[in-house]
């Protein structure tokens, strides 16, 4: 019998094209546009609102969404997770509270208006809001990771450990940190779909990027007055975003639940 080809899971399917069109995207683009000079064209998806062409504005658009969000996600567990492990396994009350309460301060206001907040006083650009949603992120990575070291604090094994003699550190990195490892793999796919938000959320609202940018968020704004007469400037954008975002969490949640089976 003729084998058929295998099919691509629709997981990677979602995850895999909005991360190609974002990350190589702008090698397929003219020099003379991204190096700002106005470009008119119609393409295979028409032009926008001003009359530049939308397939190349969409394949600008994405690299710096999804490396923001990257780089904002990475951020905040490089400074959350220690900073979780060590409020957690300093076994005294005064330290931990004075670890988290100025967190809890940050969890009080509402993530979209702090971002407002911050950005208005941040340098323009899209890099500048990197560690705006890394700050964002910053209290629940933190908090994730002081619950599930608490945990793994109390266990017989840590506390044999220490009767050897060996070092604070030592034990928070070779034994707290490894065994963190699948609670924090299952929180990264909601914090990075959340740092997505946040950064297209800016964009959309025209925070830290010029209205005129190569921007998937910026494009859907900019052009949603015209969505009847033009929809493609709307909708190809709009759905690469929405594609990312589902991809990643059903990504990680086969990633997950393969790695539970004995």
């Amino acid at each position: 019998m003729r084998r058929l080809p295998p099919v691509i899971p629709a997981h990677r399917l979602l995850l895999a094209v909005p991360l190609l069109v974002a990350l190589a995207g702008p090698f397929f683009v003219p020099d003379e546009l991204t190096r700002g000079v106005a470009f008119s064209g119609a393409g295979p998806l028409g032009t926008d609102f001003v009359g530049r062409d939308t397939w190349h504005q969409v394949l600008l658009g994405g690299r710096s969404l999804v490396l923001v969000a990257l780089l904002a996600t990475a951020g905040a567990y490089l400074v959350g997770v220690p900073w979780g492990v060590a409020a957690a396994m300093t076994h005294r009350r005064v330290l931990d509270e004075l670890l988290m309460r100025p967190l809890d301060l940050l969890l009080a206001v509402p993530s979209l208006l702090l971002l407002i907040l911050l950005a208005t006083v941040a340098p323009r650009g899209a890099w500048s809001l990197a560690p705006i949603v890394m700050l964002i992120n910053l209290p629940d990575v933190a908090r994730v990771s002081r619950a599930a070291a608490l945990e793994i604090a109390a266990r017989p094994a840590l506390e044999a450990m220490r009767l050897q003699g060996e070092s604070r550190r030592r034990i928070a990195v070779r034994y707290v940190g490894r065994s963190m490892l699948r609670t924090l793999a299952a929180d990264l796919g909601t914090r990075l779909t959340g740092a997505l938000y946040l950064v297209a959320a800016a964009s959309f609202l025209g925070i830290g990027v010029p209205p005129d940018a190569a921007d998937w968020a910026v494009m859907v704004d900019r052009n949603r007055a015209g969505l009847f007469l033009q929809p493609w400037a709307v909708v190809v954008p709009a759905l690469l975003i929405v594609a990312l975002s589902v991809g990643l969490n059903l990504t990680f949640d086969r990633a997950l639940r393969r790695g539970g089976r004995p």
